[in-house]
């Protein structure tokens, strides 16, 4: 994809030539990742009062844009200064060294814990920015997300055919996600799942807040134990459906939030798991498979070294703790009730 600016074009007028990595990708998603900082509100207002054209045309936000098209973008301000810097070199290795796999359509890393998955709210450069340093002739799409404090298995797209394949699957259900999350006090049983619809919403400053309602989205997720802790359990978590905080949001309507969650957890068991040692919400993506083109993929990480060393001292001195003990047979009555 190349960028110019033709000569009588108004200052700040961009003529987009849509390259065969864009071949299909509708053009608001397109829009998302050429504008960095930029509402989306107010590229679907650009897109409503026809001030982005294809070949001269106005655009609908579900137009499809096609190899050689030419796109018009007009003169936006955005919401952030752009960061022209370029990230720091020990961060773009860190992503690098965190590749698990490729092929000729994917690549997979097992991202670091306080790495977003991409830029934006502030954030410089996100785990795409990251790779794309690394690898400036090449083309990656980012296919799903993670959370920023979420360590695990994050999957980029190397070609239009992976991005749109990938995700094509993720809608209809045919990907296996699988977590791994610490659970505070003890499920009464070892597995179990929560079906309960889910509703996002985006409080004034932005935060985007998920709570059970009636009125939600269809929301399913799979609990199973895997080790049992001091006031808490290692549950791995499987996704029936993928909504926004899903996890964190169904592990706290049942009254068993994730070890240091700071929007949906504990802060009373928080502050003591911290003195601890944990550092942050103890959610890790550790499993993602699917099938695409007859090929079966299969992307695991391992649990990082930082939630192992937290289970470990969880392990022995977590029964020394009177306030865990407490918490945890507080937790039973509850669950008999």
């Amino acid at each position: 994809m190349q960028t110019a600016t033709s000569p009588d074009a108004p200052q700040g007028v961009r003529q987009v030539a849509i390259g065969p990595e864009r071949d299909g990708q509708r053009i608001d998603n397109a829009l998302m990742t050429l504008l960095k900082g930029v509402p989306k509100s107010m590229i679907y207002r650009l897109l409503r009062t026809g001030q982005v054209r294809v070949n001269g045309k106005r655009a609908k936000p579900d137009t499809r844009l096609a190899a050689g098209d030419t796109l018009r973008i007009p003169p936006v301000r955005t919401a952030e200064k752009a960061d022209d810097r370029a990230p720091a070199a020990g961060m773009v290795t860190a992503v690098a060294d965190a590749i698990i796999f490729e092929d000729k359509h994917f690549l997979a890393i097992d991202k670091p814990a306080g790495i977003a998955s991409h830029g934006g709210s502030g954030i410089s450069h996100g785990a795409i920015e990251l790779l794309r340093a690394a690898r400036p002739n090449e083309h990656l799409e980012l296919v799903h997300r993670l959370d920023r404090d979420t360590s695990g298995v994050l999957v980029f797209a190397k070609t239009r055919a992976g991005l749109t394949g990938l995700q094509a699957a993720i809608r209809e259900g045919s990907v296996t996600k699988q977590y791994l999350c610490l659970m505070v006090g003890h499920p009464s049983k070892a597995k179990f799942n929560v079906n309960a619809p889910l509703l996002k919403s985006v409080l004034q400053g932005g935060e985007r807040m998920v709570r059970v309602s009636d009125n939600g989205k269809p929301s399913l997720t799979f609990f199973q134990e895997m080790e049992q802790y001091p006031a808490a359990r290692l549950m791995q978590a499987t996704l029936g459906t993928g909504r926004t905080h899903q996890i964190r949001v169904h592990a706290a309507h049942i009254g068993h939030p994730l070890a240091g969650d700071p929007k949906y957890g504990d802060k009373e068991m928080n502050k003591l798991f911290k003195e601890l040692g944990l550092q942050r919400m103890f959610l890790h993506a550790s499993h993602m498979s699917f099938e695409l083109d007859d090929r079966a993929y299969s992307f695991s990480a391992p649990l990082p070294d930082d939630l192992k060393s937290f289970l470990d001292v969880l392990a022995v001195k977590g029964k020394k703790i009177r306030r865990l003990q407490e918490y945890l047979l507080e937790k039973a009555r509850t669950d008999l009730k």
